[in-house]
């Protein structure tokens, strides 16, 4: 409440002190704070170089388990929202560590969830039965309430991005959880199953599951890459993304998940982008290269598999100093959904 009006006015603050046992508020006292001229990010840009992380998570390798844990994962936390679990106001980004012989137990959520593979190749996420082996760059889904488990067949450590729309449930009050008996849910598909029966821009005949989330599970890095070199070649760069493609849905066209978008985007070296903002805020994950992006009036350098987060309606511009790959999931698609997103190109 604003203490200003009722200082002023004696016989308004005796008002609002009568109000406060009955769980009352004068709305004409806050209708500032609630109605913004703009967004207000608690959000603040920031990086997570790969360097200084990577010791810390190998480091929790050697004092819990995978089983133990369940998911063994160093959140990364937003400095202006420490204790919340958010890299951005809405959305949850954490680093998952799994190690050679280990196997994170089946469990579902209705949270949705991505992976994007940072480090290794060999591990797999098993997801409603199928497995999705790992390869660094390649994008792992896991919908809402599918089960899914973790396991590392290979002889080195395994590293990924975690994305998560756990902001967004917690505030709609829509969380659930599911723990499976068994630590591995029973397999249902050979591997590979839902990349060849919807990734070739074709549907099996008579389809009838839902596809609110794409039924694709693996989006190879190897064909995303190939596509954006594709662009390249074929000329014209988009001054304010450079090449930059998302992924889709291919049973609709549209977003992969329905609260997360995600993108892959082609930097080539020496390209600065033009200035650009939009309602969504976004997490990106550096696949190739090196650069900096200033966000707000704050200068984040980034390298390869650093992770770096860009609040919500922040002017940002990047500025590739290598030729540079970047993956990022935003919450653009549910606010289109609401007819929510907006975005400005340039300085208006």
């Amino acid at each position: 409440m604003n203490d200003k009006g009722a200082g002023c006015h004696p016989e308004r603050a005796e008002y609002y002190a009568r109000l406060t046992p009955h769980n009352l508020a004068p709305l004409w006292e806050d209708l500032g704070n609630l109605l913004l001229r703009a967004p207000k990010p608690e959000a603040v840009p920031h990086v997570w170089p790969y360097a200084d992380v990577r010791p810390l998570l190998l480091e929790s390798g050697d004092l819990i388990t995978a089983e133990e844990a369940e998911r063994r994962v160093l959140i990364l936390e937003n400095p202006a929202l420490t204790g919340r679990a958010c890299a951005t106001d809405t959305l949850y980004a954490g680093l998952q560590l799994i190690l050679p012989g280990e196997i994170a137990p089946a469990h579902r959520h209705t949270q949705s969830a991505l992976r994007y593979i940072i480090e290794g190749s060999g591990a797999y996420t098993a997801v409603d039965g199928e497995k999705a082996y790992m390869e660094e760059g390649d994008l792992i889904l896991t919908p809402s309430w599918t089960w899914h488990d973790h396991g590392n067949t290979s002889d080195g450590p395994t590293v990924w991005l975690d994305g998560l729309d756990i902001p967004i449930l917690r505030f709609m009050t829509t969380t659930f959880v599911e723990h499976y008996a068994d630590p591995v849910y029973p397999e249902t598909r050979p591997s590979g199953d839902s990349l060849a029966r919807y990734g070739a821009n074709m549907l099996p005949v008579n389809e009838t599951r839902a596809q609110t989330s794409s039924p694709v599970f693996r989006y190879p890095y190897e064909r995303s890459r190939e596509a954006l070199e594709k662009m390249r070649q074929a000329g014209g760069i988009d001054p304010y993304q450079g090449h930059k493609l998302e992924y889709i849905n291919p049973a609709t066209g549209g977003a992969a998940m329905p609260t997360m978008s995600s993108f892959l985007q082609l930097l080539p070296k020496g390209f600065k982008t033009e200035s650009y903002r939009a309602t969504d805020a976004a997490v990106y994950s550096v696949v190739e290269g090196a650069g900096t992006v200033r966000v707000g009036g704050v200068d984040l350098a980034w390298g390869k598999r650093d992770t770096f987060a860009v609040p919500a309606w922040m002017p940002h511009v990047f500025d590739a100093s290598e030729d540079s790959v970047l993956f990022s999931f935003s919450d653009r698609v549910m606010q289109q959904s609401l007819g929510l997103w907006r975005e400005q190109r340039g300085n208006q």
